[in-house]
């Protein structure tokens, strides 16, 4: 499972894996076509960005294809990583579904023949130019599998990206400035620090750590770093300036109490309702959050890109994919098309999601504006990183175990390093 749904508590509907299995074993006629029905799955809750904008989007098609239905089917994201190849080799598969992006997801099923190539459809509905090339990344992949290349075989209509929250009530209540840069931030740190206050809402048993760690390595990279560590284009040196930077530095954050030693055990949710309760008045996090932030938060907040770097963690949000045996393919294709069009663009954008192709004069929400400002400054510069586990399959528990050991201090960063070494060396394929 990759970061992005670790990462996305509130957007996971629940579903039983036995009505999976049961579709994969051919227990229903639901594959068969009458060219009138439009069988989709999902997993985005209905009170989510995405699954608000998709119900409209149902609508939509539903007005422009008379007689067509749309038959949705709520599924859980673990049930559908789990038995997507043997779901997609079957009589019954879908005709849409979002599924996952990156190598070992959609890349391993585009490998694996179990999609259709979207090439044609990208480029003639303009697909292709509405998404920006950091965007487009995760829906092109290789005949191995490797995002960035090759054909498209996915198509993101929304996209995620890392910002830094802070609770400006408890900046102005222990009367220290908000930062606008790389020293700032640090400074208000340490003002926070000896008020007795942890200033860093973190968690070491998921994604929210190494996450810091990695945007602490991004400050120090450039594009091809990313490509060499994310894409292979070279090869990847855990000792390297940008690396060996962001190990010593989260140590350091540790030992000067940025960080607690705590939260080698919290967990996303725990770090996230942390910042909601005011006890730690930043949080470097992603978009997902911009919603419920919005919703739950009793305090003034702000948001803002990571001061004194180009680059973030972020990509383009999960994939409208095809399945190879679909029976209504071009219904499909047009689901997809709707999906793209200003009206639910700009529904995402004002339901707290990242649009990609909307009117930014059609948001009105400030806050939102602000996210959708955002992240368009990091497409104009070519600034999403896309995430640190994505490399390699199984590299997220390293990165969780490794970096727990230096919130532990039971680990130094140069062992930090031979570590993710050699299991990033290990998972690397042979191109």
């Amino acid at each position: 499972m990759s970061t992005t749904r670790r990462r996305r508590a509130a957007a996971v509907a629940v579903t039983l894996t036995g009505a999976l299995l049961a579709t994969a074993c051919g227990g229903s006629d639901s594959g068969s076509s009458d060219g009138r029905t439009l069988r989709l799955w999902h997993y985005e809750a209905p009170n989510s960005a995405m699954g608000a904008a998709w119900n409209e989007a149902i609508k939509e098609f539903e007005a422009q294809h008379p007689g067509v239905k749309v038959k949705f089917e709520e599924k859980g994201f673990e049930q559908i990583q789990k038995t997507a190849p043997m779901v997609l080799n079957s009589n019954d598969a879908p005709d849409l579904m979002e599924y996952n992006k990156g190598n070992a997801t959609a890349g391993l099923l585009s490998k694996q023949g179990l999609l259709t190539d979207l090439t044609g459809e990208a480029t003639a509905r303009g697909w292709d130019k509405k998404l920006s090339a950091g965007v487009r990344t995760t829906s092109r992949y290789d005949t191995n599998g490797v995002m960035g290349s090759g054909k498209w075989y996915g198509v993101p209509n929304y996209a995620e990206y890392t910002m830094v929250f802070y609770n400006k009530d408890l900046f102005k209540k222990y009367g220290i400035a908000e930062p606008d840069t790389y020293d700032e931030l640090v400074s208000a740190m340490d003002a926070f620090v000896a008020k007795g206050v942890t200033p860093l809402a973190n968690a070491g048993v998921e994604y929210i750590a190494q996450q810091y760690l990695y945007q602490l390595a991004l400050s120090k990279a450039d594009r091809s770093w990313v490509d060499t560590y994310e894409l292979y284009k070279g090869k990847a040196d855990f000792h390297d300036t940008a690396w060996s930077y962001a190990a010593n530095t989260f140590a350091d954050w540790v030992s000067k109490g940025y960080i607690s030693r705590k939260s080698s055990g919290t967990k996303a949710e725990d770090a996230g309702v942390s910042w909601l309760q005011g006890k730690s008045p930043i949080l470097f996090s992603g978009s997902w959050w911009y919603g419920r932030f919005e919703s739950e938060a009793k305090f003034d907040w702000d948001s803002g890109l990571f001061p004194g770097s180009n680059l973030t963690l972020g990509s383009g949000g999960n994939l409208w994919v095809v399945p190879k045996g679909a029976k209504n393919k071009e219904l499909a294709y047009d689901f997809i098309d709707i999906t793209m069009s200003k009206k639910v663009q700009n529904l995402l954008g004002n339901k707290g999601g990242v649009p990609v192709a909307a009117d930014t004069a059609a948001i009105t929400d400030a806050k939102t504006k602000t996210l959708i400002a955002d992240y368009n400054t990091l497409s104009g510069r070519d600034g999403l990183a896309f995430y640190p586990d994505w490399p390699v399959a199984g590299f997220y528990d390293t990165l969780v175990s490794e970096t727990q050991k230096l919130i532990t201090g039971s680990e130094k960063p140069d062992a930090y390093l031979d570590n993710l070494q050699k299991a990033y060396d290990k998972g690397v394929p042979q191109r």
